[in-house]
């Protein structure tokens, strides 16, 4: 599960089933024998998403890394027209997400082979489900992410997937409001049983100490339903 680690930071293959905020850390700290270890948690995937993720050891590594990741947000949001550049805005995202999904279908008319989706969201913290709304109100955030089809069979669709925000359930909900479920996500209507077909497969940041480029990679599973 660590696939890399030192004094201030550890990034690990987070693995489908066990949570980010509590399940993981609990993980980290058998792992490490020491049950009073910090653990930041500075971003997070659903329980049911397996990949990449990248905990603080120190409170400082974990403020750093959580202004790579705002100044980064920041970024894309000028990057993709939703805000304007400022003397403090990056010239690119510098902690960047990248995932794969397998989607239902093949790409149409609401989901072409490659853009950028954007939605508003709402989450209803009462159902455990987000919805996407029309128009922006108290509660609604909006969501944008990149993606491109990479592969497809017609029943079954393979993309790659770049998060602009970090929105609860963004992924699964942006894809399934244009008919293109994840395969497994039941929550959102697919037709499939089994482990979410998501994975957060490269991860890219700024060592919070020494400022050097961290870049991490997962191959793509080669078992069903991932073999399109």
């Amino acid at each position: 599960m660590i696939l890399y680690q030192d004094a201030a930071l550890v990034v690990v293959n987070k693995p489908a089933g066990l949570s980010s905020e509590a399940g993981l850390p609990a993980r980290l700290r058998e792992l490490w024998g020491q049950p009073d270890a910090y653990v930041g948690i500075v971003h997070r995937l659903d329980t049911g998403v397996s990949g990449l993720m990248v905990c603080a050891r120190t409170p400082k590594a974990a403020a750093a890394l959580t202004r790579q990741i705002t100044q980064s947000q920041e970024a894309y949001a000028v990057l993709d027209g939703r805000a304007a550049p400022t003397q403090n805005t990056l010239p690119a995202p510098v902690f960047t997400k990248q995932y794969r999904a397998v989607l239902a279908g093949a790409p149409d008319e609401t989901l072409p082979e490659h853009g950028i989706l954007r939605d508003y969201l709402f989450k209803d913290s009462r159902k455990g489900r987000v919805f996407p709304v029309s128009r922006p109100r108290k509660g609604v955030r909006e969501a944008v992410l990149e993606y491109r089809i990479t592969a497809s069979n017609g029943t079954l669709s393979l993309a790659d997937i770049t998060l602009h925000t970090g929105r609860t359930h963004q992924i699964r909900v942006q894809f399934a409001s244009r008919r293109h479920p994840l395969w497994g996500d039941g929550k959102y209507g697919s037709h499939f049983k089994g482990t979410i077909a998501l994975q957060s497969a490269r991860l890219c940041f700024l060592h919070p100490e020494t400022g050097e480029p961290m870049k991490f990679a997962l191959e793509k599973p080669e078992t069903a339903p991932w073999n399109v």
